[in-house]
């Protein structure tokens, strides 16, 4: 086993190396009472490097291997080949530690006491992480304002809503203020509202303490409002890896400008290769133009547009995250 630097935080966040895990799978045979066993590659060699402080989405659809990367990552499953560091830390062996150094939320498993008003779960889970009643009550004051759990804090937790619930989670999370955050589907059940009070919250929490976040979901809303970067699992494997920033560049996915003229102009433009029409609107005055992001700017579609009508207003459509996730599995490959 590799010696664990002397100074950990040196070391990334989290350090896979050709991370892999297969399930046999038994299942009877027609006919016979002797059951068939299938070897099931659930991930199938996961490299991936996490500097402390970054903010990632890890996504990819159901089967994916997104949550069984997250168990061999704080220790719950052991590793059929390759390597899991985590805060320089080997999670199974080193789980106790482990988890005084890290906060995680599973979207369907609760870590908080079902037949408890949610402060007892907070004064249960502040004593096992040793917290003292001083930074127990600051810390808890700042997540009561910030996740707004005031109006439920008495409240026994099966009595809570689902969306109340994952907000009371992510507190239970947070409290012991962690140097890692993994959140699985963290916004599952919460209304638009809610949803971005708790996106707010996260945002300002790791400003100020440089928390490392680890994100999987499915709604595409919360990696953009909260990371920098994106990795896309397809089939336990990598499929994309990189800034969110250049994620929509890098497929290639066409964007779209709408245009508003002061007076109308009821033909297409005349515009630069690459660029088209889709649809002119409200008797000439309203154009859509899809246009290749990666090789024309907007600068100089409108300076050619700007030659031939004058612009009122205008604004950009980017193409949606989720779009382009399916188009990484429709196209089956790796555009990492």
């Amino acid at each position: 086993m590799t010696a664990v630097p002397t100074d950990r935080t040196a070391v990334p966040a989290v350090a896979l190396e050709d991370l892999r895990r297969d399930y046999v799978v038994r299942s009877r045979i027609e006919g016979s009472r002797r059951r068939a066993r299938r070897l099931v590659e659930a991930v199938a060699g996961i490299t991936l490097s996490i500097e402390r402080g970054e903010a990632v989405g890890f996504v990819g659809a159901n089967g994916a291997g997104k949550s069984t990367t997250i168990k061999m990552m704080t220790g719950i499953l052991r590793p059929t080949a390759g390597a899991v560091r985590v805060l320089g830390r080997d999670p199974v062996p080193e789980r106790r530690a482990l988890t005084r150094e890290i906060g995680v939320v599973f979207g369907q498993r609760s870590q908080l006491w079902w037949d408890l008003p949610l402060a007892n779960s907070y004064r249960i889970l502040a004593a096992m992480h040793r917290l003292s009643d001083a930074d127990r009550d600051a810390r808890l004051a700042r997540l009561v304002d910030g996740l707004d759990l005031s109006a439920f804090l008495d409240r026994p937790v099966r009595q809570l809503s689902l969306g109340q619930r994952m907000r009371g989670e992510v507190a239970a999370a947070l409290l012991h203020s962690p140097d890692l955050v993994i959140l699985d589907e963290p916004t599952i059940g919460l209304d638009m509202v809610s949803k971005e009070g708790l996106r707010r919250f996260l945002r300002e929490d790791r400003a100020e303490r440089g928390t490392t976040l680890f994100l999987t979901t499915h709604d595409m809303s919360d990696v953009e409002r909260l990371c920098e970067r994106i990795v896309v699992v397809n089939a336990g494997s990598v499929a994309y890896d990189g800034a969110l920033s250049a994620f929509r560049a890098s497929l290639g996915a066409p964007r779209e400008l709408v245009v508003d003229l002061t007076a109308p102009h009821p033909v297409p433009f005349t515009l630069p290769p690459g660029a088209e029409t889709v649809a002119v609107e409200a008797d000439g005055i309203r154009h859509r133009i899809r246009f290749p992001g990666a090789e024309l700017t907007v600068p100089a579609l409108l300076t050619r547009i700007g030659a031939q009508a004058e612009v009122a207003d205008l604004s950009l459509t980017e193409p949606a995250i989720e779009d382009l996730v399916r188009r990484i599995y429709a196209e089956g490959g790796s555009s990492a």
